[in-house]
């Protein structure tokens, strides 16, 4: 008798095991590829080749590999496919909240934490938040600040000097036009000491996710804190403000989100407020920088196409009185020199990858994505593809004349519903930029080999040193 229970007991067990194994199999055919090595997968290569230069050599090799524009692999610690081509990114664009929403490694999350919603509910919200102060009446105050702010910028970082380095310039410059236009936040002195915090953070992007002291992560952990401390302090003050009348609901994207209820007609707490202030001066210059240098880099390399920009640009600048500030129709009239600055980010786009998190199993060409997997996608897979432009290492900026590159294949800003709300507020930056740039200046790179690195987001690798030849009187 005794036997026949221990039997039956391991036959249970049997049972059992084979059934949880086949719960856990996937429903449907993965994608080709590899995990890698245990726990850090396939992220060391990864990101090799990104501070090499050349972060598609990952994405292409494994395309050319298993011969399919959706491959697996294993990176930050998660099971991952990759989706590439258009049609990639058109799902996933279409698909945004439905299937997939956006996903950051648990490293970043906790840099920059969000106490209320999910992610899928966060991106709603912050697209909500951001409309009325990106619409075109609102950039058309924006470009005269954009146009004093920049005015001041390359009188002070770039006049009477034989040589600058771009990249942290750019950096500063975008930064305390994020502070002025976000904050209403114009001391340069305050700006340089609220902008050291977020050179740390953002250094801190590609750091060994370990929170022990004296790692850069545990720097940037405490940098977080300090930083949300700081502006929950300005929130807590514009609030007082706002009531007393010292600041008005429509002066800056502070004022504006204050001014905001949620669906229950109840306002956002104030420490979410601080939160999401964080992420928007996060995002609202470290990629136009990136973009700012990308742009200088190939206006040095190419002279014809310096020469064309300076054109365009001298005759904005001849038919404006003297003190006459930029305005939105002169923007409108920089149509060369806006082809230019997307030509530019089509080869070093400004977001070189993007990551999601399946919601729910689904099939995608033929493959099983399971529900909890992350997706990596990346432009470089449509921006460089002959396909959808020829030769595609050309700078060519005639690509995007008339109707320009078909839906999905130019990913600089997303696609279809997925398309960046601050797109415009990019475009004005970078014009304004560069009308002051090419009216002052003729460039000359100092190192002529200098790679564009990507750690995490793309960047002169010595941060772009150039000589500056004024134009004369």
């Amino acid at each position: 008798m005794v036997v026949l229970y221990v039997c039956l007991f391991l036959s249970s067990l049997v049972f059992l095991f084979v059934r949880l194994r086949k719960s856990a199999e996937p429903r449907g055919k993965l994608p080709p590829g590899k995990t890698g090595w245990p726990v850090i997968g396939e992220t060391l290569e990864f990101l090799s080749t990104g501070e090499k230069g050349y972060p598609e050599k990952f994405i292409f090799d494994r395309i050319a590999k298993y011969s399919s524009s959706v491959f697996r692999t294993h990176l930050f610690g998660e099971k991952m496919a990759v989706l590439g081509g258009a049609a990639g990114n058109k799902f996933l664009f279409s698909n945004e909240n439905k299937l997939v929403q956006v996903w950051w490694p648990r490293s970043v999350g906790k840099l920059f934490p969000s106490d209320i919603h999910s992610s899928t509910v966060e991106a709603i919200i912050l697209r909500k938040m951001l409309p009325d102060f990106l619409k075109l009446e609102a950039l058309h105050r924006y470009v005269g600040e954009m146009d004093i702010a920049a005015q001041r910028h390359f009188e002070e970082g770039w006049e009477k000097k034989e040589q600058v380095t771009v990249f942290p310039l750019a950096n500063k410059y975008t930064f305390s036009l994020a502070c002025r236009l976000f904050l209403s936040m114009e001391d340069p002195v305050l700006v340089e000491k609220f902008a050291k915090p977020f050179d740390l953070m953002a250094a801190a992007f590609n750091a060994i996710p370990v929170n022990l002291p004296g790692t850069r992560y545990n720097t940037a952990f405490k940098t977080s804190r300090y930083i949300r401390k700081e502006l929950l302090a300005i929130v807590k003050q514009r609030k007082v403000d706002l009531v007393e009348g010292k600041a008005t609901p429509t002066q800056d994207v502070l004022s504006h989100i204050l001014s905001l209820r949620d669906d229950d007609g109840k306002e956002h707490p104030e420490f979410y407020i601080a939160d999401k202030i964080f992420g928007l001066l996060m995002a609202g210059h470290d990629t136009v920088a990136s973009a700012c240098a990308a742009i200088v880099k190939y206006l040095a390399e190419l002279p014809h196409i310096y020469d064309a920009v300076y054109q365009e640009q001298m005759e904005i600048k001849k038919s404006k009185a003297p003190g006459e500030l930029l305005n939105l129709g002169d923007v409108q009239k920089m149509k060369y020199s806006w082809n230019v600055a997307l030509e530019v980010m089509r080869l070093s786009p400004p977001l070189p990858s993007g990551l999601r998190e399946a919601l729910t199993d689904f099939t995608y060409n033929g493959f099983h994505i399971p529900k909890g997997w992350k997706i990596y996608f990346s432009p470089n897979t449509t921006h460089r593809d002959a396909q959808f432009f020829p030769e595609p290492l050309k700078f060519d900026p005639s690509r995007f004349d008339g109707s320009g590159p078909a839906p999905y294949t130019y990913v600089a800003f997303g696609g279809g519903p997925r398309m960046c709300p601050g797109q415009q507020y990019a475009r004005h930056e970078l014009m304004v930029f560069v009308h002051h740039l090419v009216t002052r200046f003729k460039v000359e790179k100092v190192i002529p080999d200098e790679q564009i690195i990507v750690a995490p987001l793309p960047a002169p690798a010595k941060g772009l040193p150039v000589r500056l030849f004024p134009h004369k009187p």
